[in-house]
């Protein structure tokens, strides 16, 4: 059960189950035919991991997983009568009741002490990174960031690995942590996960880096404090051609660009990506453009969502804001975005970097600069020094 305070103005209350004998599709299909029911009925919704029922007044959510359920509610009243039905129902759910939410598919799951929010983390991960990567925490020197510069490249004539544990393991591993709980890890998880097929000395280096970093913050995680003033935001950044300079200038890959996204509600993060983009473009502008398109491919799904759950939960449903950096080459990004025509310098990139353009013609989505040593995203695309990473690691991961 989350606490009265975790979300604001209204409370929410939840509660963990664990189906033993079904999956998300039976779940949901079973949960589906209670259209009739007029005691719970469920509403339409896009997503097949999640189901809402409206219940008199109240509103219940179930998020399912493979055989794990979160249900969510306003109320606790609410929650009691849905799980009642089902057990008595005519499904006859055999589900184990775990009551409050404290750990979920291994995310620790802790209320702050002043109530304000609350924190996720994952140790025990982290404690089978570190003994999986023979890591000795008694003689080891933690790191202060995650990666350091130059971008890593293919090395296929550096030396061999001295080390024979599972690279690809490890590499696994780090991206379950990163996309659950330590967005601050994303940038360097993914840059040694493109060398999984033949990795080298150089990136074994690089995931001990990783690992020892870990190890000085193994408690720490992701922390979410609510912020009713604030809606939808997302904050893009790309770094242009940065693995140009690493010396591989016979690989193409090296001219890529990275792109580095993080979606908020409420200023919490919510979803957040580093990944490399699959085209080279021609200048700073274009790779932000870029940025900006991938990114957006996100936020509207995740528009259409708020758009079903704000009938029965008090979401604030602001027009969502896009920052980019302030660099000028991005102002022209802007430009570019805001602009119904196509430029000479630009009519070259597909029609499908194109598709947000609409929504932001109609208001719909509002584009606006942001400072580059304010730009959240940036922790996303390139190794940084230890004292911008942690200023921007305490505006994404909140410690």
């Amino acid at each position: 059960m989350l606490k009265d305070k975790t979300f604001k103005p209204n409370p929410l209350e939840g509660k963990k189950t664990q189906d033993s004998e079904g999956n998300s599709a039976h779940v949901t299909n079973e949960l589906s035919k209670r259209d009739n029911d007029t005691t719970i009925a469920p509403i339409k919704a896009s997503f097949d991991s999640i189901r809402d029922f409206k219940e008199s007044t109240s509103a219940i959510i179930v998020l399912v997983y493979v055989d794990d359920c979160i249900i969510l509610s306003q109320d606790q009243q609410s929650i009691q009568k849905f799980t009642d039905s089902l057990q008595h129902g005519p499904e006859k759910f055999v589900f184990t009741d775990e009551g409050s939410i404290d750990k979920y598919l291994g995310v620790n799951i802790e209320q702050l002490s002043d109530e304000s929010g609350f924190k996720m983390t994952q140790p025990h991960l982290i404690q089978r990174i570190l003994k999986a990567a023979n890591i000795n925490l008694s003689t080891t020197n933690s790191r202060p960031t995650p990666a350091v510069n130059p971008l890593h490249t293919r090395d296929e004539k550096g030396p061999e690995r001295k080390h024979d544990w599972k690279y690809r393991t490890l590499t696994g591993m780090l991206g379950y942590l990163q996309l659950t709980s330590r967005p601050d890890c994303s940038m360097a998880t993914h840059q040694c996960a493109r060398f999984n097929s033949n990795p080298k000395l150089s990136h074994e280096r690089a995931i001990k880096r990783i690992c020892k970093y870990l190890a000085g913050t193994m408690n720490e995680g992701i922390i979410f404090r609510p912020d009713p003033s604030k809606g939808l935001e997302c904050h893009v950044d790309a770094d242009f051609a940065g693995g140009w300079s690493s010396g591989d200038h016979t690989n193409p890959e090296a001219v890529l660009s990275r792109t580095g996204f993080v979606i908020s509600y409420a200023g919490c993060p919510v979803y957040w990506c580093s990944k490399l983009q699959s085209e080279i473009t021609l200048s700073t502008t274009e790779s932000e453009y870029v940025a900006l398109s991938m990114a957006m491919r996100e936020v509207l799904p995740f528009m259409n969502l708020m758009t079903e759950i704000l009938d029965f939960l008090p979401v604030k449903s602001d027009k969502p804001k896009f920052y980019c950096t302030v660099w000028e080459d991005n102002r022209s990004c802007i430009k570019v975005a805001e602009s119904p025509k196509f430029t000479p310098r630009m009519k070259h990139i597909a029609l499908k970097y194109h598709h947000f353009r609409q929504y932001v013609s109609d208001g719909t989505l509002v584009i606006k600069p942001i400072d580059t040593l304010e730009q959240t995203a940036d922790i996303l695309t390139k190794p940084l020094d230890s004292t911008k990473f942690q200023y921007l690691r305490m505006k994404l991961c909140g410690w």
